[in-house]
């Protein structure tokens, strides 16, 4: 299992860019793909058609989400952080990722850049 930290500046305000990750209407939006989300502890999520899913775990609105993503088998829960603060006018978010399966790690790294925070950016703009 690995841990991956990396840190993102995308432009805009901080509470805009956390209603967008945590809005369903407009994570479809950005990311192209069909949602299912609630912005609420506890609850299950599905973005990307199914390729990523898990369980929400908390929100601070507009500083934090916290979720598990869910992979096959799973040993170790695999927690994403995301803390976002700002940045000037733009927000900065700082990703922490635990226990990734080491065979998804690549994945999970080019995902993350290219995809999840490549298509938010590309929103932002």
């Amino acid at each position: 299992m690995k841990n991956l930290k990396l840190s993102f500046t995308i432009p805009g305000e901080r509470e805009v860019v956390y209603a967008a990750l945590t809005n369903p209407v407009i994570i479809e939006v950005w990311s192209g793909f069909d949602v299912r989300f609630e912005a609420k502890a506890g609850t299950e999520f599905s973005i990307w058609d199914g390729d990523i899913e898990g369980k929400n775990l908390e929100f601070i609105p507009g500083k934090l989400i916290k979720q598990q993503w869910y992979f096959e088998p799973q040993v170790e829960e695999s927690i994403v952080t995301l803390t976002l603060s700002d940045k000037g006018k733009d927000t900065f978010i700082e990703l922490l990722h635990t226990n990734i399966p080491d065979e998804a790690f690549e994945d999970m790294v080019e995902g993350w850049k290219k995809y999840y925070f490549g298509a938010l950016k590309k929103y932002f703009m």
